[in-house]
């Protein structure tokens, strides 16, 4: 086996194009709000490998596998915790399908969606056995990384990592959803995160940086503050605005242009890997495309 193919277009040096939405996107395409996206990875592969390649197409070197509620104790709200394993592996190979040998996959991997003791009833040895599944899961399946994003809670992002290390032999990556203030709806600031997630690990951490909640301009100062302190590359994937509910349905506004404004001060203020969360589409992956090519002349 080669070298890893993350840490490989991390040591070219330049800026690394992620993909956008999937959730989103596979809504457009019929599936339910709601309803767990895991489920299509063996339902309509085919629809999930479309919004894949769709990113590869528009240039994306990273894309993010189609598992982030992929979670035993998530997926067993549906009925479908003891299918939980096969799904998200599954999810894997499709990325891994889709991306070819020069794209890496990172493994989406979001919050079990329970408040861990004391705050609430999930204990952290039932959350680590949780994350290490699902590592394990998508190893199998063929993840370059495994990606812990959108936690708001830094002891579960912390347990999350401790249990994927002792797991699987793969890169950890992770990023936490602040909002526009630079604090997670938990209270943890930019600067906490950093300091206390890039020592863990021995080195095997590689990617930090912020994902969800706010838009692409919000993220600047976010993106500022995260390059300022860390020593890690930053990765910065922001949604297309704030929704608006229309008939039932998440409506995002920020257009292909405007992330391509934001992407250029992502950049400017250090970040490695830029791309998008809810919302966004090809066409906003495109438009940075354009933005990262030109950083790399």
């Amino acid at each position: 086996m080669g070298e890893n193919r993350l840490l490989s277009l991390l040591r070219l040096g330049r800026p690394l194009l992620a993909d956008g939405a999937m959730g989103t996107r596979l809504q457009e395409m019929g599936l339910p709000s709601g309803a767990p996206a895991e489920l299509w990875n063996e339902e309509r592969p085919e629809a999930v490998l479309e919004v894949h390649r769709s990113y590869v197409k528009a240039g994306s070197d990273i894309i993010l596998s189609n598992t982030f509620g992929g979670n035993r104790r998530k997926l067993s709200r549906f009925g479908l915790g003891e299918r939980a394993f096969d799904l998200v592996r599954r999810g894997a190979e499709l990325a891994r399908e889709a991306a070819g040998e020069g794209v890496a996959v990172l493994g989406s991997t979001g919050p079990v969606g329970e408040l861990l003791e004391p705050l609430g009833t999930l204990s952290r040895k039932e959350a680590a056995e949780v994350y290490a599944e699902q590592a394990r899961a998508l190893a199998e399946g063929g993840a370059d990384a495994v990606l812990f994003e959108t936690f708001s809670d830094l002891e579960e992002l912390k347990v999350a990592i401790e249990a994927a290390l002792e797991a699987v032999d793969l890169p950890i990556c992770c990023t936490m959803t602040f909002e526009p203030n630079g604090m997670t709806v938990m209270g943890v600031s930019v600067e906490r995160f950093v300091s206390e997630v890039e020592g863990m690990g021995e080195g095997r951490v590689a990617l930090i940086g912020a994902n969800c909640s706010i838009g692409p301009r919000e993220m600047e100062p976010i993106a500022e503050r995260l390059c300022k302190v860390a020593r890690l590359p930053v990765m910065v994937k922001p949604n297309a605005g704030q929704p608006r509910l229309v008939e039932g349905r998440a409506v995002y506004d920020a257009t292909p242009e405007e992330f391509a404004e934001s992407a250029r001060r992502w950049l400017e203020a250090g970040a490695r890997v830029i791309g998008g969360c809810c919302g966004t589409t090809a066409e906003h992956v495109r438009a940075m495309a354009e933005v990262v090519r030109d950083w790399s002349r």
